[in-house]
């Protein structure tokens, strides 16, 4: 918000993927806008839950998995931010023990896991709030799996 509020960057438009993005930006008094207004974006910037030597990256373990993946496929450019402590030497998912996230309509998430068990032979689970009863809801309504992948044993490719 400081390169913004001092001049330094300017024409920005700032679309964000969560709730809570959606209020980081307001309180920083970035310009805030969507993608009916904005359908074509110069570039995304996000972050990652993993990331692996091939820049492979689990993304969405905060939930924003289905406007993430929107706001990206509506940009040019994709940067993904990471630290060291999200850096998998090893293979990816090394250090992520929650389960890759995947986002279902809550009529689907039965017959999903099921597709996944088969197709993968993973197990997954519905992801259960931890202040409130019943599963998680995203901000689009939807419900969370954490799929639970032996990452040492599973091409990425295999997830797309």
């Amino acid at each position: 918000g400081e390169l913004f509020a001092n001049g330094t960057l300017t024409d920005i438009v700032c679309i964000p993927t969560s709730f809570q993005a959606r209020q980081l930006i307001k309180e920083n008094k970035l310009p805030l806008g969507d993608l009916e207004n904005y359908p074509e974006l110069d570039i995304a910037i996000d972050g990652a839950d993993s990331i692996d030597n091939d820049l492979n990256v689990i993304k969405g373990g905060g939930g924003a998995c289905v406007q993430e993946k929107i706001v990206a496929m509506a940009s040019k450019r994709l940067a993904i931010i990471s630290d060291e402590g999200k850096y998998c030497k090893n293979y990816l998912g090394f250090n992520w023990s929650k389960g890759l996230p995947v986002e279902v309509i809550p009529s689907a998430y039965v017959p999903t896991m099921k597709q996944i068990k088969q197709k993968l032979g993973a197990d997954s689970e519905l992801r259960m709030a931890a202040k409130k009863a019943g599963p998680v809801v995203t901000d689009n309504g939807n419900f969370l799996l954490d799929v639970h992948l032996d990452w040492a044993n599973i091409s990425v490719h295999k997830l797309d």
